[in-house]
């Protein structure tokens, strides 16, 4: 246990001791630094000249109780209970993945090619909305649309829902399994754009995949059966040529290993201009289609 008033540097050096096996030394310092700003709403700048000041009985307990889940190999984010994706704080927890920098990329693909040139309110649909963070950026970005979030979590949904309400997005979530919309949607039920990041990674690749994400995050959106790598593009692209209106527009996030088989996928479904994209790191990350 932690010795009542030790210094900031000290309890950090007792993170650094206790969490090696985890992480190298300046992840853990970082993921410190990240509790003290939550804790004390300090700035990097503050935190760095206060390093030799004791900290109060409190918040000594809070940093030893977030070191206990930290040695779980919880991520930090379900420790802080948030995350930030495109500038917004949304609340997660361990019902839904936390939101990733390649997400956003995917969120400014769709908001570069639909910003002002709409020539009224736009349909939109995240399918497998998770956190809400897909349609909640798109939602502010684009605050004329009419976004929709499906999930088959209903912990997800109650969570997105926490998330729009805190940014003042007005979205209408649909509990549902896209593997089944057939049942879910009426006929006539048309949008402009059809957007997801469905579970995507094989079974094959946990091994590559750090503890903290297999033992903690859900593995409902993460992972698809290694036989059935596309099963969730294969009823994605079928539900928007169904659903989207002519000309109307299909994005997805995907696994970098499957990019030109879900391009091929979609081509051979009768999307035109499916469009691979590549994210900051430069692997696959995205296709673009387009309805006739």
């Amino acid at each position: 246990m932690f010795v009542c008033m030790q210094s900031i540097a000290a309890i950090e050096q007792r993170f650094v001791n206790d969490l090696l096996h985890l992480y190298h030394a300046d992840e853990i310092k970082h993921l410190y630094y990240l509790l003290v700003e939550d804790r004390l709403g300090w700035t990097k700048t503050t935190y760095l000249l206060n390093r030799q000041t004791p900290l109060r009985d409190e918040d000594t307990r809070w940093l030893v109780s977030a070191l206990s889940e930290l040695l779980t190999a919880k991520p930090i984010q379900y420790v802080l209970g948030h995350a930030w994706f495109m500038g917004m704080k949304l609340a997660v927890s361990e019902s839904v993945l936390i939101p990733r920098p390649e997400t956003e990329e995917l969120v400014h693909l769709i908001t570069s090619q639909h910003n002002k040139h709409a020539t009224g309110p736009l349909r939109i649909i995240d399918i497998g909305t998770g956190s809400g963070c897909i349609a909640i950026a798109l939602k502010k970005a684009l605050p004329t649309a009419h976004v929709y979030g499906l999930d088959v979590s209903e912990d997800a949904l109650n969570m997105a829902r926490q998330n729009a309400e805190s940014q003042s997005a007005r979205i209408d979530f649909i509990h549902a399994d896209i593997l089944e919309w057939e049942l879910v949607f009426q006929h006539e039920q048309r949008f402009d754009i059809v957007v997801s990041n469905p579970p995507y990674i094989t079974t094959a690749e946990q091994g590559d995949m750090h503890r903290n994400v297999l033992a903690h995050e859900p593995h409902l959106a993460l992972f698809v059966q290694e036989s059935a790598p596309l099963l969730f593009y294969e009823h994605i692209a079928a539900f928007a040529l169904h659903h989207l209106q002519p000309a109307g527009d299909l994005y997805v996030e995907i696994n970098r290993y499957y990019g030109q088989a879900v391009s091929d996928l979609f081509r051979k479904k009768g999307f035109v201009a499916a469009a691979l994209h590549q994210d900051m790191q430069g692997a696959d990350r995205m296709v673009h289609a387009k309805k006739e």
